[in-house]
């Protein structure tokens, strides 16, 4: 039945109306389950509406079959737009479809629920979509019989077509025309959609991902037996070599460390290597680096993860060493880790730590060394499987506060007693401050230094090899605008043999690496560690191919 006046007409359109778009807007901040409503509009639902407006105008009337298209459609987006705030939400970044279907039940197993809770979840989901189908169909066909009635078709028609053309100006001159508009679900889906063309159909992660190195015909006797900590100093940039007041200020610590390394029996040599990442998203350098894998384009990284590509843990777990993933850094559950294959995965719930917490990051670098060392390194070698450990560090993680302090007694880090009260206290009297943030970034990696110098030079297993490099340069306001993608990076080892490999391959005695931009991207320097663990003479000059 068609309605009858304005009050009658607005009662079927609004209601309906309403509870499409707040399907498609809504919002999860997290890190929960359950998503709330937004104050804005579906650029999808307000073109879906012009379009059904010009059919009825056109036809006089809209078929069943159409409306239930509409209906499936409208589901489809909406489930997408739900996992999508939802999964920012929880897990911090957006949804890799291909990935997280496989581990949806891992991250269920992860949440610790009950069997009867765990197959209700299953169940729910599994209707949800039908629950989804059945309200939008109510919705469209309440629409559709309100749009029946003509008057109200010119007005819906000249605002459809008002609004898309406030979001095809968006940009021009600066203005921001969408403001009102929630994200659109069709790039979600577009997204989606190539990333499971890239694994399902044959030979296209091959051709989107840059080739994997050679770890099939080299081993790892160049180490002998050592044990190898990969240290990934966070946002340790080139700026700290490059920028003359950071270089001069860094430059005591960077002595203290080297003293302590050559107090220690220790020599070092340093490199530049070009990040596939700036300021952040520290992940597509770890990924690059633990690969051989171009990863500058983040759809590269949701592609490799869905691969089966070789990691540099597997390679050394196939070698017989105990691989492990230190990441203190990691407050939610991360199912995709488990493409690297280490044997032990530690986040910040997992590492033991019982003292206070600083800031957001909780565990402060140093206690979580002194953890890492007793949980899996105070064992002689020898009698013990070589370690392979990778290891981010937090305290020169944006905003470089509250910064722990360096203690002397390493032992008090491992119980409740780790910091007193007066430390913590004194930690948060220094406030966060984004307008000032050099300082605080140099005193940060100031404070790793000493930590990291103390720890080699006095505790670290003899034989251990360690490499220290930054992920990426810090945020722009501390490296300046249009700064190198550059990092450093260090070879810290007392085998002479070992790192003369790598000066032969480029990399200078000491702390100070060349000052010329790299030469080398990240993922172009796991083929080279290949060599050189592998004790190969390949390449090198002098020396026969």
């Amino acid at each position: 039945m068609k309605p009858m006046g304005w009050p009658g007409w607005t009662a079927r359109f609004a209601l309906p109306f309403v509870v499409l778009n707040t399907l498609l807007t809504m919002e999860n901040h997290g890190p929960g389950l359950w998503p709330r409503p937004a104050l804005r509009l579906s650029f999808e639902l307000a073109m879906a509406l012009l379009a059904l407006t010009a059919w009825i105008a056109w036809r006089g009337r809209t078929g069943e079959r159409a409306l239930r298209l509409l209906a499936a459609a409208s589901g489809v987006w909406i489930v997408a737009r739900y996992l999508d705030v939802t999964v920012s939400a929880v897990f911090g970044r957006q949804i890799n479809l291909y990935w997280d279907s496989r581990h949806a039940l891992e991250v269920l197993r992860m949440g610790d629920f009950a069997a009867w809770q765990t197959a209700l979840g299953v169940l729910a989901a599994l209707a949800l979509p039908l629950l989804l189908y059945r309200i939008a169909l109510a919705c469209w066909r309440a629409i559709a019989q309100a749009l029946a009635w003509p008057p109200p078709r010119p007005a819906i028609g000249l605002a459809g077509v008002l609004l898309a053309a406030c979001f095809a100006a968006h940009g021009i001159g600066g203005r921001d025309t969408r403001w009102f508009f929630s994200m659109p679900v069709a790039p979600i889906l577009a997204h989606q959609a190539e990333v499971l063309a890239g694994q399902l159909l044959p030979g296209r992660a091959a051709q989107q991902l840059s080739p994997s190195p050679d770890f099939a015909h080299v081993g790892l006797a160049g180490l002998h037996g050592a044990d190898v900590l990969l240290l990934f100093a966070e946002s340790y940039g080139a700026t700290t070599l490059d920028n003359p007041r950071q270089a001069a200020a860094l430059a005591p610590a960077r002595e203290r460390l080297a003293q302590a390394l050559a107090d220690g029996g220790l020599r070092a040599v340093s490199a530049r290597m070009r990040s596939p990442t700036y300021g952040g998203a520290s992940w597509l350098a770890h990924a690059a680096l633990l690969t051989g894998v171009d990863t500058h384009d983040p759809g590269a990284y949701e592609l490799l993860l869905a691969t089966d590509r070789p990691t540099l843990a597997r390679h050394f777990q196939a070698h017989g060493w105990h691989t492990v993933n230190w990441m203190p850094g990691l407050h939610r559950p991360w199912p995709e880790g488990s493409f690297y294959g280490f044997d032990r995965y530690v986040d910040a719930d997992r590492t033991g730590y019982r003292g206070p917490a600083f800031g957001y990051w909780r565990v402060p670098d140093q206690a979580s060394m002194a953890l890492l060392h007793a949980q899996e390194l105070a064992q002689p070698p020898g009698t013990r499987a070589p370690r392979f450990i990778v290891f981010p560090t937090l305290a020169s993680h944006a905003p470089f506060r509250p910064l722990p302090p360096y203690v002397a007694d390493w032992a008090r880090l491992l119980d409740e007693q780790a910091y007193t009260p007066a430390e913590l206290a004194q930690a948060l009297a220094h406030p966060v401050s984004w307008q000032a943030p050099v300082r605080p970034y140099l005193e940060s990696l100031a404070y790793t230094f000493e930590w990291l110098g103390d720890y080699l030079a006095h505790r670290a297993p003899r034989g251990m090899l360690t490499i220290v490099i930054g992920d990426h340069q810090p945020l722009a306001s501390v490296s300046g605008a249009g700064s190198s993608w550059d990092v450093p990076v260090h070879i810290i080892s007392a085998d002479t043999a070992l790192l003369k490999r790598f000066e032969a391959r480029g990399f200078r005695p000491g702390l100070l690496p060349s000052p010329q931009p790299a030469a080398m991207d990240m993922h172009a320097l796991t083929p080279l560690l290949l060599a050189v663990f592998d004790g190969s003479t390949a390449g090198l000059p002098g020396t026969a191919e």
